[in-house]
């Protein structure tokens, strides 16, 4: 079991401490629905500094006026989470169970079986909380340092409202040690799986480690995008660059692709992926090649080798603005080399998870890439992350997943 950051303090709201906007503030965007306030745009007196990072507090405007509940840490530039503009909100179990309750309303909606992101941060209404589930399985990140306090209510109200027999915390991720928050991860509530989990999606299936596998083990946000490549995959050859456990390269195979090879760095990735294969049935039509994605680029075209549908899901190479010119020069770089392997009237997707890179950044470095490989490409579709990874308007870092496929 992993234990809170701190037991939490009282959630009354009659016994929280103040903290207070300073008045340049935007207080508007706030009572419009943006969840953070920055650290410049807070009154920091010796008081406010000390409160522990996780503390709830009632955050106010200019005369004083309440404007909710919040989540403090000092020690992040993100001072303050909005939680509830309900002042009188009390962050229980109860007001967890109400959260997760909405959120499963939803996914029941749209999915026939339990394997999907359930809790997608600010979006559901749980800032800094992202839970996956893999079907009696659910994986946590705690990525504020509120919901490391308050990570045993979440947990019970968890179980309550989905009925699921283990939940797992995945403490990996920069954006913890943003937050001061440690990396160690562990069992929350029942055991941690003995072996990967089979993950039945666009008929394919998924080996996902939930253990030691990147983020909580599978990323659910490409559904919709590896169905919408599928379809253009029967009987075609396949090139998975970036596969992660087989992304597109399986969903391509459960719909009829001719071959399909995977692409990774990881081993361990690639591994998953052949696992998934043979569940599938299907590794007569499945390679994969491990390496640096470049390097192999590279050498498949140096080998003659041509594919009628190529696609690259690189790691977020802008994951903020520093990075935003080196990131935009990888995508174009990417663009250029998987253009060269595209055969005529083949079908060239390419994917960017970093949401320093807006979408018209994007395309225009990857159209750039594609120029400079001496292809010309009709755009054909536009994809995003999947309706389980809501969007909040207000917060652009929840659209971060674009994806676009092209015609050469």
């Amino acid at each position: 079991m992993t234990t809170p950051l701190s037991p939490p303090a009282s959630t009354d709201p009659s016994d929280l401490p103040v903290v207070r906007l300073l008045p340049k503030a935007n207080a508007r965007a706030i009572r419009h629905g943006f969840p953070w306030v920055y650290a410049n745009e807070m009154v920091t007196d010796r008081r406010t500094k000390a409160r522990a990072p996780g503390r709830l507090a009632l955050l106010e405007g200019r005369a004083r006026q309440v404007m909710g509940v919040v989540a403090v840490n000092p020690a992040s530039k993100i001072f303050c989470r909005m939680l509830d503009q309900n002042a009188q909100a009390v962050v229980n179990q109860n007001w967890f169970e109400a959260h997760i309750n909405r959120a499963v309303q939803l996914r029941d909606q749209m999915y026939d079986a339990p394997y999907y992101r359930l809790i997608h941060a600010e979006a559901d209404g749980l800032p800094g909380v992202v839970i996956d589930r893999f079907g009696d399985t659910a994986v946590i990140q705690a990525n504020a340092a509120w919901a490391d306090v308050h990570i045993d209510a979440l947990t019970a109200a968890l179980v309550e409202q989905t009925g699921v027999r283990h939940v797992l915390k995945n403490a990996s991720g920069r954006t913890r040690s943003l937050e001061g928050l440690d990396d160690v991860s562990g069992v929350l509530h029942g055991e941690a799986p003995s072996a990967p989990v089979q993950v039945p999606m666009n008929g394919a299936i998924y080996m996902a480690d939930l253990t030691g596998g990147q983020k909580t083990g599978l990323f659910y946000d490409q559904r919709p995008n590896h169905a919408f490549a599928a379809n253009l995959t029967k009987g075609k050859r396949v090139l998975d660059v970036f596969a992660h456990v087989g992304g597109f390269s399986l969903a391509a195979l459960a719909n009829g692709a001719s071959s399909a090879v995977a692409v990774d760095g990881s081993a361990s990735a690639l591994e998953l992926a052949q696992q998934g294969a043979e569940a599938m049935g299907v590794s007569d039509r499945f390679a994969t090649r491990q390496g640096d994605a470049f390097d192999i680029l590279t050498a498949l075209r140096a080998e003659g080798e041509e594919f009628d549908v190529v696609i690259c899901d690189p790691p977020a190479f802008a994951p903020g603005k520093p990075a935003l010119e080196a990131g935009l020069r990888a995508y174009e770089r990417v663009a250029r080399l998987a253009a060269q392997l595209v055969a005529e009237n083949g079908v060239l997707g390419l994917c960017s998870c970093s949401h320093a890179a807006d979408l018209t950044q994007f395309r225009t470095a990857s159209v750039r890439g594609i120029g400079r490989a001496g292809r010309r490409a009709a755009l054909l579709h536009t994809g995003f992350a999947g309706p389980d990874h809501p969007q909040l308007p207000q917060l652009a870092e929840t659209g971060y997943l674009k994806s676009l496929f092209f015609r050469l």
